[in-house]
């Protein structure tokens, strides 16, 4: 890929860092009164999810980094313990990735199967993948539910399908089907 210089360097856009991609999070152009203007970025690795600030003067340059996001269908899980890998098939082409624990995050809690996501590929491997917003998983373990409680106070643990643990509200009983917002892991709603 190209260099990217001093002007640009833009919010969204990816680079390569220490050998690693990053994508840049925040970008600030600065022009003080005395001296050269330079560019103070904020950049989130997208394998491990650190941030770092980094300041750019006017002869410094980064490669952009190969790394994209695109949509894929999660397919099946290959493999047991650590060793894991989630296989995704990219629903146009019908091409088949391979993403290890590290690159899966906290998405794995909440994919049981055919579920759209969001993965993003560098040098043709998934770093990082995108649980849908929200999904809807069935209770297969809680404590039972006590009739006429429905306030919003207090709560329970659940285990859902997938093995992730949320907090229930007091009414909803094993077997259910709820809704999880998969980006704060708490309890939405009830599925009908």
């Amino acid at each position: 890929m190209g260099m990217l210089g001093l002007n640009d360097v833009k919010t969204g856009k990816k680079i390569i860092h220490n050998g690693d991609p990053w994508v840049i999070t925040e970008a600030d152009f600065i022009k003080p009164g005395k001296g050269q203007a330079f560019t103070r970025i904020r950049i989130r690795n997208l394998k491990d999810g650190r941030t770092t600030e980094q300041t750019l003067k006017s002869s410094d340059s980064y490669e952009e980094a190969d790394a994209v996001d695109t949509d894929a269908q999660f397919s099946y899980i290959e493999g047991t313990g650590n060793d894991r890998e989630w296989i995704f098939m990219h629903t146009e082409t019908f091409e088949q990735h391979r993403a290890s624990l590290a690159a899966m995050g906290d998405a794995w809690k909440w994919l049981k199967g055919e579920e759209e996501c969001v993965v993003t590929l560098f040098n043709g491997n998934i770093i990082a993948v995108q649980a849908p917003k929200f999904v809807e998983l069935k209770i297969v373990e809680t404590d039972p539910g006590v009739r006429g409680d429905t306030s919003g106070g207090g709560g329970k643990p659940a285990t859902l399908e997938t093995g992730a643990v949320v907090r229930v509200p007091l009414f909803v009983n094993q077997d259910e089907v709820i809704k999880v917002d998969t980006r704060t892991g708490e309890y939405d709603s009830r599925v009908k």
